[in-house]
């Protein structure tokens, strides 16, 4: 087992306390070692810097506002900041780690680009920087997940991206990965394979981390701009593999001051064997590509997931957020369908804000926290709720 000195960072083998590592066919072994040998370099090169940081602000809109939500604060008694990644171009945080992954593919020569996606803005993240730079794409997604995100499928489709649906096990999330893993092994040589969260093989884990840090780098400066401190009491995130949580987590990591708070999908409740809750009810194993923790069964079959919200139904956790888990460094909380959908409403109503139900889970978790007056609380606003509205209509219509 490795020791950290910091929590931003995995050892040499891609560890966080107990979890991560590289759990890999030979097939994929030579694709695996080359980013894992080539993507700092690449990442630190000044080039990559100047390109990446240029197209987060004049493509992607950053810096993404930090906005202080008075109404919502009153109904917590406490001061609620919300990040809103959700003014992102493409509607969510996703795009933040698409842009960095493409150039790296490109200074790596590869010329197709796989992905997988549950809610559809990490397809639609992959399919735009890949219409952006003109590269061939491929978007494994669930057969359940496209019926209920058919929106963002559309738009995938639109973007020139070939939207290939997951057939077998619960056809969601971990069955479109599934997919897009057995892909990289038949087409080892032209493709890479970019990973919308902060799950996978090493470095995977620890470059969307990175990627997605530019969240929590704002998060310090506007801040601090705003209020003359840089560290809030609390940050606060929903988390399914948790590639937003990792952004907004990131720069406050080795801050013991400041508390975590990651917010999983209870679904129809944590005892109801319909839920994505994995630090409440998974225990270590490894699932594609890392050891983390997994919702499985004794001897060791995956538990199918269940979440309203197809970001977070998975049945496992990044190997990060197992370990902030596990350490005792994050709070995990959860919420189920029901909580998230009345924490929908209420964001919308309060601040004109239609959220994502991914980010809803943390809206939603709100209530279970005791804050003061004067605490200062980020909620990292993942994603905007478009995507989202038949199921807000659905909730409107049974009422």
């Amino acid at each position: 087992m490795s020791t950290l000195t910091t929590y931003q960072r995995p050892d040499a083998q891609g560890y966080y306390g107990q979890f991560g590592g590289a759990y890999i066919p030979e097939m994929l072994h030579r694709n695996v070692e080359e980013l894992k040998g080539r993507y700092l370099e690449i990442m630190n090169e000044a080039s990559f810097q100047k390109e990446f940081n240029s197209l987060l602000h004049d493509y992607v809109g950053r810096p993404t506002p930090l906005y202080f939500a008075e109404r919502l604060s009153k109904e917590f008694n406490t001061q609620i900041y919300l990040k809103r990644e959700d003014l992102c171009h493409t509607g969510a945080h996703k795009i933040n780690n698409t842009v960095g992954q493409i150039l790296l593919a490109q200074r790596l020569g590869k010329k197709r680009i796989i992905a997988e996606t549950g809610a559809g803005q990490h397809g639609v993240a992959t399919a735009t920087v890949c219409a952006l730079k003109g590269v061939k794409c491929i978007v494994y997604m669930g057969e359940v997940d496209i019926e209920r995100q058919a929106p963002n499928v559309a738009r995938m489709k639109m973007l020139g991206a070939t939207v290939i649906p997951a057939t077998s096990g619960s056809r969601t999330l971990k069955d479109a990965t599934n997919e897009a893993i057995r892909d990289w092994i038949n087409n080892p040589n032209d493709t890479h394979y970019i990973i919308g969260s902060v799950v996978g093989p090493h470095p995977y884990p620890d470059m969307v981390a990175r990627l997605q840090s530019v969240i929590s780098k704002e998060m310090r400066l506007q801040l601090k701009d705003k209020t003359g401190q840089e560290l809030p009491s609390a940050v606060m995130a929903c988390v399914g593999g948790g590639s937003n949580a990792a952004g907004a987590f990131y720069h406050f990591l080795d801050e013991p001051t400041v508390q975590l708070v990651a917010v999983e999908a209870a679904g129809h409740g944590l005892t109801s064997g319909f839920s994505a809750a994995t630090t409440a009810l998974g225990k270590p194993g490894v699932l594609h590509g890392s050891k983390s923790l997994v919702m499985q069964t004794d001897d060791g079959q995956v538990v199918e997931p269940h979440s309203i919200s197809a970001g977070l139904d998975y049945p496992g956790i990044g190997p990060l957020h197992a370990h902030l888990f596990k350490s005792g460094r994050g709070l995990f909380l959860s919420a189920t369908d029901e909580e998230a959908l009345t924490a929908a409403f209420q964001l919308a109503k309060l601040e004109g804000i239609i959220p994502a139900l991914e980010s809803s889970h943390a809206l939603a978790a709100l209530g279970q926290m005791k804050f003061r007056s004067d605490e200062k609380v980020v909620l990292c606003l993942s994603g905007r709720g478009e995507k989202d509205l038949a199921a807000y209509m659905k909730k409107m219509n049974d009422e």
